[in-house]
């Protein structure tokens, strides 16, 4: 597996640590972390990456913050979560996106567009990160099709990464 090519990793100030986790705070019901971390942000061909402490738990994609696979397993979420049966979880892991007929719950404020995190129906442990398709008002009930599209899931490039460190 190629790695992820990281560019311009700089360090943040205060303001913009506290607001991009004021950001993933409100999404996601967590309090992740504050301005007393070290926080740097570092650009990929397809979302930014947020180092705290020296370990990949944040991601900006297409300027919205998220905590990455590994971020919801060290500061839990509440919110923006989307549940799918066992049957599914083999895809998901893999990268695949989500369809509607695996979805066995979804958080009421889910809207069409949201960073989303996708968890296991026994276990309710982090899978993967997408980004919704559908609302949730139409996703657990979705027949066929596609409901939301894989950004990060465990085992990809940016989870190998993060091993490495």
């Amino acid at each position: 597996m190629a790695g992820l090519r990281i560019r311009k990793r700089h360090r943040l100030r205060q303001k913009e640590i506290n607001g991009l986790a004021s950001g993933i705070d409100s999404a996601l019901g967590t309090k992740s972390f504050d301005d007393t971390c070290i926080v740097d942000r570092a650009e990929t061909p397809v979302y930014d990456i947020l180092y705290v402490n020296g370990k990949i738990l944040g991601m900006v994609v297409r300027d919205t913050p998220f905590l990455t696979v590994r971020g919801i397993l060290r500061y839990g979420a509440t919110r923006r979560f989307v549940t799918v049966d066992m049957g599914a979880v083999k895809f998901v892991a893999n990268g695949a996106d989500v369809m509607g007929p695996g979805i066995v719950d979804v958080e009421a404020s889910v809207v069409e567009g949201d960073l989303v995190w996708i968890r296991d129906e026994r276990n309710m442990r982090p899978l993967a990160v997408g980004r919704s398709l559908v609302p949730s008002s139409e996703m657990a009930g979705k027949p066929k099709g596609k409901a939301i599209s894989s950004i990060h899931y465990v085992g990809d490039r940016l989870w190998v990464l993060d091993e490495d460190l």
